[in-house]
């Protein structure tokens, strides 16, 4: 998220009414709801953790128990524990 000046992107009659209001001070304004985007859509995390997450469970496959899935992945165990459950869920269409 990038800060816009208020002065470049307001008519100067909203900015005073607004300094009325919260003068010099941060504040954030929300976007409307028919434009919200969803997490990680405007970075490659949520592939990277879909990616780590498969890989997990292709582990646990293999034979690998939560103890050493923790140790590999730094995660809790109930980490690995919900994401092998969320992983079982998505590949048997519970």
């Amino acid at each position: 998220m990038s800060y816009k000046k208020a002065k470049h992107i307001l008519p100067t009659e909203l900015v005073e009414l607004i300094q009325k209001y919260v003068d010099g001070e941060y504040i954030y304004i929300p976007r409307r709801k028919d434009s919200k985007k969803s997490w990680g859509s405007s970075t490659a995390t949520r592939g990277e953790l879909d990616l780590r997450n498969s890989n997990i469970y292709n582990d646990y496959l293999s034979g690998l128990n939560i103890a050493s899935l923790c140790e590999k992945y730094y995660l809790s165990s109930k980490s690995i524990q919900r994401i092998v459950l969320k992983e079982k869920r998505k590949r048997t269409n519970f």
